[in-house]
């Protein structure tokens, strides 16, 4: 449901967008660094959009892969544990028989 409801708020932000991008077809002056120029506010605002989400977009695939690192070293981390802990359990079950049957040979005369 999670994934339904983002897809539907993007699009409704895209209608937004293109809603108002339509709106305003005026030239203006896009300043650069060095440089005027002038250029349909409509591109302006198609463009500043689109580079929003892919900046936006790359700082959550960042994150994606970070988390996705963890969870694999997680894992082999508790698998890691996992074997010890049955390398352990194994020890303590063989060194408690033996105890056992120690005690059993003492007890028979």
């Amino acid at each position: 449901m999670r994934g339904q409801t983002s897809i539907i708020l993007a699009i409704i932000f895209a209608i937004i967008v293109a809603v108002f991008a339509v709106i305003n077809v005026d030239a203006v002056p896009v300043n650069f660094l060095f440089t005027t120029s002038e250029a349909p506010l409509i591109l302006v605002i198609l463009f500043s959009v689109f580079m929003g989400s892919i900046i936006t977009g790359s700082f959550g695939l960042v994150k994606i892969f970070t988390l996705q690192k963890e969870v694999k070293r997680l894992r082999l981390e508790k698998e890691q544990l996992q074997k010890e802990n049955r390398n352990e359990s194994e020890n303590f079950d063989d060194q408690e028989t033996s105890s056992i049957n120690k005690e059993e040979d003492l007890k028979q005369p």
